[in-house]
């Protein structure tokens, strides 16, 4: 049993914001992207990307459309140094594109990741240092004024390297660590005095990213420190504020919303979440959350397939089956009340202007996908389902009762079986139930003459397997063949469909009938060229399965 938690866990106090402003505001533009796969997302890796993997991944980032991507930590491995140099030697960097690099408060550090830069057109040069009270004390040993001047120090020798390279684009970022654990005033504080260094303008704006490096609040609170600091900047006009929230909590697609409600304008993290521990935000989920609210993300997910493709490729790291938006399973109903539901929101979906589809919240051929796995059947599903896996993939409407009555042929297989049923093995099912019944009757040929209302039928059977000639009457050919058979049935309804088109279309027909001694009704379907030959078969197909209910053995 669980300790109790206020014994050894302290609650995050709540920031003083009672005037707070970001619960009423909404999302109304795509933040600046900074993608970090190739970084944050490469060293939680058990086994780190290559560099022919990490130019493979960098290159469908550029087509996604990121103009911000953090490539390496170049000071800290000659893998990571090397992967730099090739991409700007090798010119693999779009013009419009900047990278950026990571480096720690260090001169040696800095200095060896400028090394890496040179020759960029644009280039971020990302520095930072813990500020949050445990790593000072606990990691570092150092006091706030220690935290200062280190930062100060790294700003200062950013700024005069930079200074060496006037043929490079720079832009400078700054990072108070673990800030979602900072006091505010010290951020602010830290985070100034950094700003101060650099002097950037509205023409050449600085980076300060304020991370959730470590999640320990609820969302809202978050919010509530990104709109602090927005409040109290002194050249906020100048400063692009950047999130990079992490999901120990497993919110951070939350927190990087109202972040941005609150006023950030950047968003760092990774497609599908990778990063260390329980990951970074998740920016394929980000922006199509954007997407699905009529907002354009600005990045390019219309063949998600392929971006999952790649980023399983690279990173050796399965995509969750029910992840959002792209998981194998995301777009797939098994409940029978999801199904029926689906189905007919489908069935009115052409003649609206917007997508309004219950449960899917997006249409999958935004993103590339097809409507084929969209509902599959189980032992949970429903005659929506079945009805809708038969008509997408062979034509085939059935009549709604007679999907309640199917739907039960398939629940008691999928009971014995326990497995999934595709369309194809619903197909071969129906087939066995209604198209192939052929005891104790089975049509060979029919002869059909009219006088006047009456139908005259000649049929030509086979009766247990022998053949036999049967004559009947009646005012039309169903109730003549019905009478050819001399079966005590009623015939309740006739519904025919059309399979296919052109001149060889195939029609298929409904024949629902009741039969003394059997409760409620049964079906019978016949599929020919022939409308008149397929209802006949229908017919057949109706009274054998009588002939074979249950209730009349008993």
């Amino acid at each position: 049993m669980l300790k109790n938690p206020a014994e050894k866990y302290t609650a995050f106090a709540p920031i003083a914001l009672p005037d707070r402003k970001w619960p009423a505001q909404r999302i109304e533009r795509a933040p600046i992207w900074m993608s970090t796969d190739l970084r944050d997302g490469n060293q939680a890796l058990f086994e780190p990307m290559s560099i022919d993997t990490k130019l493979e991944l960098f290159a469908m980032l550029t087509r996604i459309g990121f103009k911000e991507i953090e490539v390496a930590f170049p000071s800290a491995s000659q893998t990571d140094f090397d992967f730099v140099r090739r991409l700007i030697e090798e010119d693999r960097i779009p013009e419009d594109v900047s990278i950026e690099i990571l480096t720690q408060a260090r001169d040696s550090l800095i200095d060896r990741s400028f090394e890496s830069l040179v020759g960029a057109r644009r280039a971020i040069v990302h520095v930072y240092n813990a500020t949050a009270p445990v790593f000072r004390e606990t990691v570092f040993n150092m006091d706030r004024a220690a935290c200062i001047e280190l930062a100060v120090r790294a700003a200062s020798r950013i700024r005069e390297q930079a200074e060496r390279y006037p043929q490079t684009e720079w832009t400078f970022q700054y990072s108070p660590e673990v800030f979602s654990s900072t006091e505010l005033e010290f951020a602010l504080e830290i985070s100034e005095r950094v700003a101060a260094v650099w002097e950037p303008t509205t023409q050449r704006r600085m980076i300060l990213n304020l991370p959730a490096t470590v999640e320990s609040a609820t969302p809202n609170v978050y919010a509530d420190q990104i709109e602090w600091m927005s409040r109290n900047l002194s050249r906020r006009e100048a400063i692009i504020i950047s999130v990079h929230p992490h999901n120990d909590r497993g919110t951070a697609v939350a927190a990087a919303e109202l972040a941005l409600m609150a006023g950030a304008d950047r968003v760092e993290g990774c497609l599908f979440g990778n990063g260390e521990r329980t990951g970074n935000v998740d920016l394929v989920t980000l922006a199509l959350n954007l997407y699905t609210q009529g907002i354009d993300p600005k990045l390019d997910f219309s063949n998600i397939n392929e971006v999952a493709r790649i980023v399983e490729e690279s990173t050796q790291l399965p995509i969750h089956p029910r992840h959002p938006y792209v998981g194998d399973l995301v777009f797939t109903a098994f409940s029978g009340s999801h199904q029926d539901a689906i189905k007919k929101g489908f069935a009115v979906q052409s003649k609206k202007d917007t997508w309004a589809v219950p449960y899917m919240p997006i249409d999958p051929r935004d993103l590339g996908r097809s409507y084929d796995s969209v509902i599959r059947v189980n032992s949970q599903s429903g005659k929506g389902g079945i009805a809708w896996l038969l008509e997408t993939g062979y034509g085939l409407t059935m009549p709604r009762r007679m999907q309640v009555e199917f739907s039960g042929v398939v629940q008691h297989v999928m009971d014995s079986s326990g497995t999934e049923m595709e369309a194809g093995d619903l197909w071969r099912l129906f087939n066995q139930t209604y198209l192939d019944a052929a005891v104790p009757f089975k049509l060979r040929s029919h002869s059909l003459k009219e006088s006047g209302d009456e139908h005259r039928i000649e049929l030509s059977i086979l009766h247990h397997g022998k053949e036999e000639q049967r004559q009947g009457r009646g005012n039309g050919p169903l109730a003549a063949a019905l009478d050819a058979l001399g079966t005590a049935c009623t015939i309740h309804s006739f519904e025919e469909r059309s399979l296919s088109h052109g001149s060889g279309a195939q029609a298929m027909a409904f024949v629902e009938i009741a039969m003394q001694g059997i409760p409620g009704t049964l079906f019978g379907a016949g599929c020919s060229t022939s409308i008149t030959e397929a209802s006949l078969q229908a017919l057949v197909s109706a009274v054998n399965r009588a002939f074979a209910h249950p209730a009349r053995a008993s």
